[in-house]
């Protein structure tokens, strides 16, 4: 566990971060007036949810050629299904949040475009910087 705490720090600072906005109750202001918004908030959680976890993955593990099947059962599976989790909680478990399926698909909108931008931009560049620095 301490392990964990030391490769992924900011990943579980985001996380638990994510659970206290997910089960807080948010005040009244004019911001819930704007249609949508709360889906491009989901989507910016989760973005930066499993984009920390892609990040801290490919910086913890990049000279001990983890398998990247591991990176996307821990970066874009997990938080999908955190999501669904805290979605089913919210329903079930709290009279002032319901769990919605539109806040799931932005969740996992999030997560999907993470986990792109991890794969096709900052893989690549970490592998080009690396392999760069062994010359």
């Amino acid at each position: 566990m301490l392990s964990y705490i030391k490769k992924y720090p900011v990943s579980l600072f985001i996380i638990l971060t994510v659970i206290y906005l997910s089960f807080f109750k948010p005040p009244k202001t004019d911001l819930s007036e704007i249609s949508n918004l709360d889906k491009l908030v989901h989507i910016c959680m989760y973005f930066g949810m499993s984009g920390m976890l892609w990040l801290e993955f490919l910086r913890a593990h990049r000279r001990d050629n983890a398998p990247m099947w591991h990176a996307w059962v821990g970066a874009f599976i997990s938080p999908v299904l955190f999501s669904g989790c805290v979605e089913l909680l919210q329903e079930y478990c709290t009279s002032y949040r319901g769990g919605d399926w539109m806040d799931f698909a932005a969740n996992s909108t999030g997560a999907i475009l993470a986990s792109l931008l991890a794969c096709y931009v900052v893989r690549p560049r970490m592998n080009k910087k690396e392999s760069a620095s062994k010359r």
